[in-house]
């Protein structure tokens, strides 16, 4: 278990391959051991009251802390640029427990209209239930005039880097700094960007969350999420008293004063919050077997995301030519309204996510998903094998109306996440569907 970030002079390529591993410390093992065990024997009665005591942290067991799992945290913490990070069983477990942890006793989040349809969905079905309200922010494209929606309960802004599926941009840079202006954190789900694309840190972010799931990982084969704070914003603000809370397991074993996070953990209180709160009694453990996956994936993240920026871009081209297209959303088209934000904030490319709208009936959209080939028609989004689903219909079903139209997503909407093949042969295969749809 390990959540301080050591700063170094690395550049990003070697703090994905290099970063939260020493093979002396592992035996020299080139490739970071799966430490696939529950628990971790004591080294006498002394070493056990210091890990109790927090005077030492270490390993004591895997539901809040696994050597396998601590490297993927330092390394993503490395290439965010963060002080801390934790990392959990889903992304929908990391959007929960940075939410819990923001709002616990009760309040309200502004969020962008743009997130993924789970996001949507369990804002306005689980949180209610606890006290923690949304309001759907109507101005989240005017930063200027987004400080008109903050409101005294208001505890953060909940925004995605690169909306799933419309790959709209936002200003992060000035989210933030409204967020900052009035004392309440920005959070950025950064996982269709992945921090090789876009760093929101960097760009003001207070805390990042990622699905590991998608580009982190890139092969479809691990569930998993992320946690990462910036270390740069005060919680001690009054507008988050919980985090002053004295708790007796945070007691100073000297004078057994009970104590609070700010004052045990004061470079990384949030993660270390989740970790000893939501993470030690919810229980979403990223398993060993998992963070491993996750780890390789990360090995190979540079590489996979030009590939998939290049082919997602000349898909893009190809389908903004094509008479059964109705329109395309991908930043990197200069017909794009995000197309200024692209080039000031997304200088090696935009991802391998986009969107189109198909020109044609309900029955002919059906036959061209079920006509392609090289494509795989399933929900999940960053593979290295390209993917291609209806949105409106599977990942934002949940979605009403009024909440489709809000976040911009037509019921023709098809989304693609391009893969690592060759693009000439993806093109192929898209054609050959439309062929066979519209006859």
């Amino acid at each position: 278990m390990s959540n301080e970030h050591k700063a170094h002079e690395y550049r990003f390529d070697t703090k994905r391959v290099r970063s939260g591993y020493e093979p002396k410390e592992h035996n020299q093992a080139v490739s970071p051991p799966i430490y696939q065990s529950a628990a971790w024997d004591f080294r006498d009665v002394e070493h056990a009251k210091l890990l109790f005591t927090l005077q030492e942290l270490g390993n004591l067991y895997t539901r809040i802390g696994n050597p396998t799992v601590g490297v993927l945290e330092q390394r993503v913490a490395a290439l965010d640029g963060a002080a801390g990070a934790i990392a959990l069983a889903s992304g929908m477990a990391a959007i929960t427990y940075t939410l819990l942890n923001l709002a616990e006793g009760g309040g309200r989040i502004l969020t962008s209209p743009y997130l993924y349809g789970g996001s949507t969905d369990s804002f306005k079905k689980m949180y209610p239930k606890l006290g923690i309200h949304f309001d759907l922010a109507k101005n989240i494209l005017n930063p200027a005039k987004l400080a008109e929606e903050i409101t005294p309960d208001t505890r953060a802004i909940f925004i995605e880097s690169v909306s799933n599926p419309n790959t709209v941009l936002l200003d992060v840079d000035a989210i933030a700094q409204v967020a900052h202006e009035h004392g309440i954190p920005l959070v950025v789900d950064n996982t269709v960007a992945t921090p090789y694309l876009f760093n929101p840190i960097a760009h003001g972010a207070d805390i990042v969350v990622y699905s590991a799931t998608k580009g982190l990982n890139g092969h479809g084969n691990l569930i998993g999420g992320l946690v990462l704070e910036s270390g740069k914003f005060n919680w001690n603000s009054g507008k988050f008293p919980h985090f002053s809370e004295k708790y007796y397991t945070l007691r100073d074993p000297k004078d057994q004063r009970h104590r609070d996070f700010l004052e045990v953990f004061p470079d990384f209180p949030f993660t270390m919050r989740i970790r000893f709160n939501h993470l030690n009694y919810f229980g979403a453990a990223l398993g060993p077997f998992d963070a491993y996956l996750a780890i390789i994936g990360l090995e190979t993240l540079s590489e996979r995301l030009d590939k998939q920026s290049r082919n997602a871009l000349k898909i893009a081209e190809y389908l903004s030519a094509h008479p059964q297209v109705e329109w395309v959303r991908y930043p990197a088209l200069k017909s794009s309204p995000s197309y200024a934000l692209y080039q000031r904030d997304f200088k090696k490319g935009a991802g391998g996510i986009l969107a189109f709208g198909f020109k044609g009936t309900v029955e002919q959209k059906t036959k061209f998903l079920n006509s392609v080939e090289l494509f795989h028609y399933h929900v999940n989004i960053g593979d290295a094998r390209s993917l291609i689903v209806n949105s409106p219909q599977t990942t934002h079903h949940e979605l009403e109306a009024d909440e489709k139209i809000a976040a911009d997503i037509p019921e023709n909407l098809i989304r693609i996440s391009a893969g690592l093949e060759d693009p000439l042969d993806l093109i192929d295969d898209l054609e050959q569907a439309f062929k066979k749809a519209i006859g």
